[in-house]
């Protein structure tokens, strides 16, 4: 049986929508930004695929998928025409082993996509350049890699350096983040500093129900293995481009 998932293959080969009009514009199918259909289609299997729960909106993965093509094309349309605005982030407590609270935050489940679809855009060029002892916010890479390798040099050397950014998520500068994504980006690519500035400007709503404004920092996701969950190209960004000290002997 052929469902959404056949009908969004074939529209992303056609470049052809049912229902849709085409809008005669500049530009490929009329729009200032060339995102391909199939990079949102890869996008959202790996979010389905790291699972993860409903954000503020309260849609979950499975509610996403019942209409999914039209769900997928809303999201690449509004991307690719510069219109696309993220909603706010759902802010979960988690105690910590230390004391007290950390506050992570869950993006709707389309933003997701839409943060993968940057992600995905990105990795090549930020995957070349990015040191070969880092393993944080990596694909196909996680903590029990990292840990893999301290426990080989272990056997090396008898000394470890343990370093950390302190509440690096918190207060990390809007301006460099963005400086950094710029600085790894073609001009062809320009739609995805457009997003990185509204996804860390993006309000996050609290446990109690109120929206707040934030004007640094950006909102830690949960992890689960090797990908992170829910992807945020922000974080990803800013650790890439903030090298990690996990697993690195001079």
């Amino acid at each position: 049986m052929k469902g959404p998932a056949h009908l969004w293959l074939v529209c992303a080969s056609n470049r052809a929508w049912p229902g849709r009009r085409r809008v005669s514009m500049s530009g490929p199918e009329g729009k200032p930004f060339d995102i391909p259909k199939r990079l949102v289609w890869q996008a959202w299997k790996r979010v389905k695929a790291n699972g993860g729960a409903a954000g503020a909106d309260g849609v979950t993965i499975e509610d996403f998928g019942k209409d999914l093509g039209d769900s997928l094309y809303k999201i690449w349309n509004r991307m690719s025409s510069g219109t696309y605005f993220p909603p706010p982030v759902r802010a979960v407590e988690i105690p910590k082993s230390s004391g007290g609270t950390r506050l992570l935050g869950v993006p709707a489940v389309g933003d997701r996509v839409a943060q993968t679809v940057a992600a995905l855009a990105l990795e090549p060029r930020t995957e070349a350049i990015f040191h070969d002892d880092s393993y944080g916010y990596r694909p196909e890479r996680g903590a029990l890699d990292a840990v893999a390798k301290c426990r080989q040099r272990c056997w090396e050397r008898d000394w470890v350096i343990d370093l950390d950014v302190r509440k690096f998520f918190d207060s990390v500068p809007w301006d460099l983040m963005v400086k950094a994504v710029r600085a790894n980006t073609t001009h062809e690519q320009r739609w995805i500093v457009l997003y990185v500035r509204r996804w860390l400007a993006a309000p996050i709503m609290m446990p109690d129900g109120r929206t707040q404004a934030r004007d640094k920092g950006t909102p830690q996701g949960p992890r689960k293995g090797p990908r992170s969950a829910p992807c945020s190209p922000t974080c990803r960004i800013a650790c890439r481009e903030t090298p990690h000290a996990v697993a690195i002997s001079p």
